[in-house]
């Protein structure tokens, strides 16, 4: 048997002090803050050449940020219908539409207006849409520009 040593002790009084102090302190819990869906440190811009009519047509959700009940998207003249309901769209300045009182960016639209990613600029919300619901690789394209603008990808959903 090893004779006992005052470090030996001095560690074993130590070890148990430390059990009892972080028994009694008191556990501080965060508060609760709702993280962004979009970095706000990270670049956020408009295409400059989106207009009404390059958005005009009937459109399908493909990925969307928020709980969409109606995945069919009209944009016709300075309207944008979400299925029966249909909200006021109005430009504002390049690639920039209010849509009811809600400031709208439309991120990219492809040349051939095919598909396009739009969003709240502040990134409460974003969402891609594509005239025949099959984007393929403009996919791939629409999450780079998502991306660079500082989405998190990880929270838009695919509703196909």
């Amino acid at each position: 048997m090893a004779p006992v040593t005052s470090l030996r002790v001095f560690k074993c009084l130590s070890a148990a002090f430390l059990a009892m102090t972080m028994a009694c302190t008191p556990v501080t819990m965060l508060p609760e803050t709702q993280i962004p869906l979009r970095n706000p440190t990270a670049p956020v811009a408009s295409q400059a050449d989106v207009t009404l009519d390059r958005l005009a047509g009937d459109w399908i959700v493909v990925q969307s940020s928020m709980d969409v009940a109606e995945r069919t998207v009209t944009v016709k003249g300075a309207t944008f219908g979400f299925g029966a309901t249909a909200l006021p769209f109005q430009p504002i300045g390049k690639g920039r539409f209010l849509l009811g009182d809600e400031e709208i960016w439309v991120h990219w639209l492809d040349i051939n207006n095919r598909t396009a990613v739009l969003g709240e600029p502040g990134g409460r919300r974003v969402w891609i849409m594509d005239k025949t619901g099959h984007p393929g690789e403009r996919l791939n394209a629409a999450h780079k520009i998502l991306e660079w603008y500082g989405y998190d990808l990880s929270r838009v959903k695919d509703l196909r």
